[in-house]
């Protein structure tokens, strides 16, 4: 359905910018999301992804930059642009005692759709996103994952070519985050472009093909989950020593037989760093032992969200969630 846009970018952006009083929220992000493809966007509450997302609606008007859907600028034709993208990231809901059929038809008569048409789209949604059985239920008695899918199925109503998905699983359980997945994938199969935020790079790993890491509303780093995951190792090192002044020979330690040096964390004697594999171990607990360093804590994990910003940034991701300031439900800055 959406083959005219197969041989285009879905998206490009150059130099956005979103300032709201002395806050940078986006800082000059660059995007390129080819047509047909997962992008993901990652990174902490904060960093500039919902910013980013509702600049590329047409949601929020941009300070500085510019940004292209299908070729089309978002700010001088932002009617079309909203005729090529979905977007989710709130509630699908017009009224909570209504059932999700109901809420579905309405979606889909406000979007132009003739009745009988409204109500086989509305059946045809609930079915694919494993609704069908609460159809007729009040959406106030929904669960948190339906309505995150109800969410998606609302957004999909006109089959739009480019599909925002802004935190999609944030809170759901991991039988539901499994099937938002699923479903995210298929929609991908059958002609869309799926641009994708979230906090969680397993997320990211199991979904994107290419990936935007955002900090501090900069884009920080860019590629595919093979190249990200090479800048912080394949495995993630995490130890405590006994004694908490032993912790700058420790760091040396682990400096000198992991061959890393600034991602490296230490507080109450506890000792983060990327290691490229997990058979390192066993050199540094004799390097140690040899040192008469003793731990009382030691484990090898997969990379996560924070050692990749620990590596990329230098600093650990759970410091820029307290700075979660991106004002995303200032209305005086929507532009519909």
């Amino acid at each position: 359905m959406n083959k005219k846009y197969s041989n285009e970018w879905a998206v490009e952006a150059r130099g956005l910018v979103k300032v709201f009083g002395d806050n940078r929220a986006v800082d000059g992000v660059d995007l390129n999301v080819r047509a047909g493809s997962i992008y993901g966007v990652l990174g902490p509450n904060g960093a500039g992804k919902t910013t980013t997302i509702r600049m590329l609606a047409t949601l929020l008007r941009a300070d500085g930059g510019e940004a292209r859907i299908f070729g089309h600028d978002v700010t001088k034709e932002a009617h079309v642009v909203r005729q090529l993208i979905g977007v989710t990231g709130q509630y699908a809901s017009v009224d909570e005692s209504l059932s999700a059929t109901e809420n579905l038809i309405i979606f889909s008569r406000l979007l132009g759709l003739g009745r009988a048409e409204a109500k086989r789209k509305a059946a045809e949604l609930l079915e694919e996103f494993g609704l069908t059985e609460a159809a007729k239920r009040p959406l106030k008695h929904f669960s948190g994952g339906m309505r995150r899918r109800l969410d998606l199925a609302a957004s999909l109503i006109a089959q739009p070519p480019l599909i925002f998905l802004d935190e999609p699983t944030t809170g759901l359980d991991p039988r539901t985050r499994s099937q938002m997945w699923d479903t995210i994938r298929r929609l991908v199969e059958t002609g869309s472009t799926v641009l994708l935020t979230t906090q969680y790079l397993d997320e990211a790993d199991q979904l994107a093909d290419r990936i935007a890491v955002i900090d501090r509303g900069r884009v920080v780093a860019e590629g595919t989950v093979d190249e990200l995951k090479a800048s912080v190792g394949n495995s993630a090192l995490h130890l405590r020593v006994q004694n908490v002044q032993d912790i700058a020979n420790a760091r040396e330690m682990v400096e000198q037989v992991l061959g890393v040096r600034s991602s490296i964390t230490a507080e109450a004697g506890k000792i983060t760093a990327p290691m490229a594999s997990a058979d390192q171990v066993t050199d540094l607990l004799i390097a140690l032992r040899t040192r008469g360093i003793h731990l009382t804590e030691i484990s090898v994990q997969k990379p996560t969200l924070d050692e990749v910003f620990l590596t990329i940034t230098g600093h650990g991701a759970s410091e820029n969630a307290q700075q979660a300031s991106e004002q995303p439900n200032r209305t005086e800055e929507a532009t519909v």
